[in-house]
């Protein structure tokens, strides 16, 4: 994975697991909110397997780009690997967040967040996703509030300001 600083200037590699121990290593990642033509967004519940928020919804993507590869090449790879998608993404913006899961590990993120619009078949991989739903957006606003729980730090934090930032760029 792509170590970075505050500044998203890369310092360096390190594995997976490394990254994520502790307090966690800054790094890059990104996350994609694909929506369908009805404006549902597609989110996803993470597999049981996964070391940090296993079984809590997420968006529909997340994930690092590696060593050597755009970030935007990052995010098409992925939602193929993940959703069976091949769709064009739009980058909105970066921030940085740092959370803490249990005793586990810390997600430390640049995060770069895309979206995208899809209308087709899903071939979701089981490995990374548990289940899947597409959600009508004040649904999805509702749901977080009442339920926070089920939901990861990373979509708490970037579906506000999606909604009072970005709303005019959404599909």
């Amino acid at each position: 994975m792509i170590l970075v600083d505050e500044n998203d200037i890369e310092t360096g590699t390190c594995e997976r697991v490394e990254c994520h121990l502790g307090q966690g290593l800054l790094h890059r990642a990104f996350s994609v909110f694909l929506f369908n033509p009805a404006g549902q967004l597609l989110i996803q519940q993470r597999s049981e397997h996964k070391m940090l928020w296993p079984l809590i919804w997420a968006n529909s993507c997340c994930s690092h780009p590696r060593a050597g590869e755009a970030t935007e090449v990052a995010a098409a790879r992925r939602i193929h690997e993940e959703l069976g998608v091949q769709c064009a993404l739009t980058y909105l913006y970066k921030f940085v967040y740092q959370s803490q899961y249990q005793d586990v590990g810390s997600e430390y993120e640049n995060c770069w967040v895309f979206v995208g619009q899809f209308d087709g078949k899903l071939n979701v991989n089981n490995n990374e996703i548990a289940e899947h739903r597409f959600i009508d957006p004040e649904d999805l606003t509702l749901s977080i509030a009442a339920n926070p729980g089920l939901y990861s730090p990373w979509l708490k934090l970037e579906w506000p300001r999606l909604q009072q930032e970005f709303n005019q760029q959404l599909p």
